[in-house]
């Protein structure tokens, strides 16, 4: 950290702020565009002086939390993780509904006793259904499993990282005192006011991306029944027309074809007509 410290004052180490100001503009810039993609960042923070605000702030962004303890395994295990994150929903599921308290009673307090263990532990990450793509920690050696297990799995980390810290473990240092409730404050506000932003405009885009693929779904269905009643239409006005091609054809051959009985009448009419007309001329 000796390129980020200021000086030296009763063997209390000063932190260059301007150095401070720079590299969390730069973590903001990035959680920012990360959350305004649709990115999801895992703020970690365990310790006294942050983990009221860890838990508040993740929760005002729309972002996942651990502020009480961090499991191991959270992230590099993360198949067995998740099958402890829908225990936790069936639990949730069981003690909403009232189920839970119609179990006989020893059954009954081990579930509410397991069902305590996982909200402490899993809250913050009820809703992850995959591995997030940045974590924030705001203290590298209290969350250093944390830390590795981001490391392992080349997640992008964001680090409130004090003097006694190697920087080198994260993409994104801060530097500050992280024993500081203040200090934690400020950095947390500002990751999190930041994700929080960007998040509200990927949810605009995607709700501006909803309305226009429901208004081409309205009018590819608008257009189909058009075609659809034009072409019964242009079948409708078809079928007449044969219906009425078929009528006049009946209609013409029943004049101009006789039978042979008919034929046979109209030639002894003719033959009798003959001889009265020659009496009537003599």
């Amino acid at each position: 950290m000796r390129r980020y410290i200021f000086g030296e004052r009763d063997g209390i180490y000063i932190i260059d702020l301007l150095q401070t100001v720079e590299l969390l503009e730069r973590a903001r810039a990035f959680a920012q565009d990360l959350a305004s993609r649709g990115g999801v960042i895992l703020f970690v923070g365990t310790k006294k002086q942050a983990k009221d605000t860890v838990k508040e702030i993740a929760q005002e962004a729309g972002m996942l939390y651990v502020n009480e303890r961090w499991l191991g395994g959270l992230l590099t295990n993360f198949h067995t993780m998740r099958n402890r994150i829908a225990r936790l929903h069936e639990l949730r599921g069981l003690s909403e509904d009232g189920r839970l308290a119609l179990l006989p009673t020893k059954e009954r307090m081990s579930m509410e006793a397991e069902l305590g263990k996982l909200e402490t532990n899993l809250s913050g990450v009820a809703a992850m259904e995959r591995l997030p793509d940045a974590l924030f920690v705001t203290d590298l050696k209290v969350e250093e499993i944390a830390v590795r297990e981001a490391a392992r799995l080349n997640i992008s980390t964001i680090g409130l990282v004090d003097t006694n810290c190697d920087p080198e473990q994260v993409d994104y240092v801060v530097p500050g005192n992280d024993d500081a409730i203040r200090s934690n404050n400020i950095v947390i506000k500002t990751i999190g006011n930041a994700a929080a932003d960007g998040r509200a405009r990927w949810l605009r885009q995607e709700q501006a991306r909803r309305e226009a693929e429901e208004a081409e779904r309205r009018e590819q269905e608008e257009r189909a029944r058009k075609e659809a009643e034009e072409k019964a239409q242009r079948e409708a006005e078809a079928e007449a027309r044969r219906l009425a091609d078929e009528a006049r054809a009946e209609g013409q051959a029943g004049v101009t074809e006789t039978t042979p009985g008919e034929q046979q009448a109209a030639q002894a009419g003719g033959e009798a007509a003959q001889p009265q007309q020659a009496g009537n001329g003599r």
